[in-house]
């Protein structure tokens, strides 16, 4: 049977899987169920492990030109004063910073243009309506009336992922944290050069370049129902928050914020699937086996090694079956960290707890980031 991968879902981690495995020579298709493939969201933090996977699959120079990269992370008190700065190995090479954002929607279609660049077969606006698995491949039915047999299926299709639906109707769901984070957009200020925390009692903010003219505000917040808020009330609401810091930067992004802002928030919710990861030739990959809070800011970072990885596994020469079983094996200690240490940082953070420990676990989180994958 031709060497032929679907991938299901056009995000950050199906889009990298496409890239890496037509350097493989593999057929590749790639359904995405939104018909103008677009990406929702302000900006998204990098650390230098993201880089260093988009050196991996060829979209570094383009993530430079278009984003924001620099050294360290500052953190203050709410008045202002830093307290401490957090180093940022250069993971990406000597020559490319620790630390980096860019606008989600720019860095979707620099992956997008490079998945079409690599020759992978895109359809927009279609999904599967079923998915029939056999010991040699996968019959594949769409929601365009067509169907095609693959050797094998990805689902990269996030956190309410209709593959592991499909493929494992017990998995659990979905959990919120108890927190939220609210992002906005604002021309870049002077003095914003690299990633600003401040850290106050219930709420943390911070500040990060994600362009030459432009950076982001990102603000967490405890909010122990996982509510609606209405889009009307999203200005008032970030400039109440941001108020409640003193620090002559957050005065100045509470003047700067209206309506034009492009403000978002989005209740903080986290999964890890339980192993396996895939059922005969279908594996999931990205959110829909390992969604993160940002508190670590590497839920982009593990969902794109997971494509590396598992095309890395793909080219080995060894039969799928065998493939799958070592990418799980690679990626489920890394991942569970992630995702679990993300989540403890935001308990203490909502409780109030131990600085010592939420400052133990970052360090030893990024130290283990920066190992090899």
């Amino acid at each position: 049977m031709t060497a032929k991968v679907l991938i299901i879902g056009g995000g950050f981690s199906g889009m990298a899987a496409a890239i890496q495995l037509r350097k493989q020579g593999r057929e590749v298709d790639l359904v995405e169920i939104d018909p103008e493939w677009r990406s929702y969201g302000a900006g998204i933090s990098l650390g230098g492990a993201t880089l260093r996977a988009f050196r991996t699959l060829g979209i570094l120079d383009a993530f430079m030109e278009h984003g924001a990269a620099s050294d360290g992370v500052d953190i203050c008190i709410p008045t202002g004063e830093k307290i401490a700065s957090l180093p940022t190995p250069r993971l990406a090479g000597a020559d490319v910073p620790g630390n980096g954002a860019i606008m989600r929607p720019v860095l979707a279609r620099i992956l997008a243009e490079a998945t079409r660049a690599a020759g992978a077969k895109v359809r927009l606006g279609c999904t599967f309506s079923s998915i029939a698995p056999d010991a040699n491949g996968v019959n594949v039915a769409f929601s365009d009336g067509s169907q095609d047999r693959y050797e094998l299926v990805i689902g990269a299709d996030g956190l309410y992922s209709s593959v592991r639906a499909a493929l494992f109707p017990d998995a659990p769901a979905p959990t919120y944290s108890g927190q939220g984070v609210w992002r906005a957009v604002l021309p870049l200020m002077e003095g914003v050069e690299r990633t600003t925390m401040w850290l106050g009692p219930k709420v943390k903010t911070g500040l990060n370049p994600v362009s030459r003219d432009q950076m982001y505000l990102f603000v967490t917040e405890d909010r122990a129902e996982n509510t609606h808020i209405a889009p009307a009330d999203f200005v008032p609401m970030l400039k109440a928050l941001v108020g409640r810091f003193p620090a002559p930067l957050m005065r100045q992004v509470g003047e700067q914020l209206g309506e034009h802002s492009q403000i978002v928030y989005r209740p903080l919710e986290n999964l890890l699937l339980p192993r396996p990861w895939y059922s005969g030739r279908v594996v999931l990959i990205g959110d829909a086996v390992h969604a993160t809070t940002p508190h670590m800011a590497s839920g982009a970072c593990i969902g794109i090694e997971d494509a590396i990885v598992l095309a890395e596994e793909l080219g080995g020469g060894q039969p799928v079956e065998a493939a799958l079983t070592r990418f799980q094996a690679r990626r489920w200690e890394r991942c569970r960290m992630v995702v679990e240490n993300s989540a403890r940082l935001g308990e203490i953070e909502i409780t109030g707890g131990d600085k010592e420990e939420h400052g133990r676990i970052m360090r030893e989180t990024l130290m283990a980031l920066a190992q090899p994958i």
